[in-house]
C-alpha cells in the first residue's frame, strides 16, 4: 500500500483526505458559487494533487516523485471538489430561483411542476 501511495496510510488519511480535501472542498464551493463551469475543478485537483505530493515528500518523507501517488492524490481530491461542487450548485439553484427549482436530493434540482 505504501508504495502505491508513496506515503504511509495515516499520513495519507490526515494530508491527503482531510487537510488537503478541505481545500478541494472549498475549491468545489468557490467554483459553484460563482458560477464557473465544473471542468474547472479538473486542473484545480491536480494543481492540489501537486500541492499535497510536495506537503508529503517536505513534512513526511514520503515519495516526490511518486505518479501512483499523484494520481491518486488527484483523483481523491478531484472527488471531494466534485462532491462540494454538486452539493452547492444544488443549493444555488434552489435559493437563487426557487420559482423554477426545488431540490431532487442533495445533488440535484427539478423544475417544479405546475399544478
Amino acid at each position: 500500500m505504501e508504495t502505491l501511495l508513496g506515503t504511509t496510510l495515516p499520513v495519507f488519511i490526515g494530508l491527503t483526505i482531510f487537510i488537503m480535501g478541505f481545500a478541494a472542498f472549498m475549491t468545489g464551493q468557490a467554483l459553484a458559487n460563482t458560477w464557473r463551469p465544473y471542468w474547472h475543478a479538473v486542473p484545480y485537483s491536480f494543481l492540489l494533487g501537486f500541492a499535497d505530493r510536495f506537503l508529503t515528500w517536505g513534512l513526511f518523507e514520503g515519495e516526490l516523485l511518486s505518479l501512483s501517488g499523484y494520481i491518486i492524490d488527484s483523483l481523491v481530491l478531484l472527488a471531494i471538489a466534485t462532491t462540494a461542487y454538486r452539493l452547492t450548485r444544488a443549493r444555488r439553484m434552489v435559493t437563487q430561483y426557487p420559482w423554477i427549482y426545488e431540490r431532487s436530493g442533495p445533488f440535484s434540482w427539478r423544475e417544479k411542476s405546475v399544478p
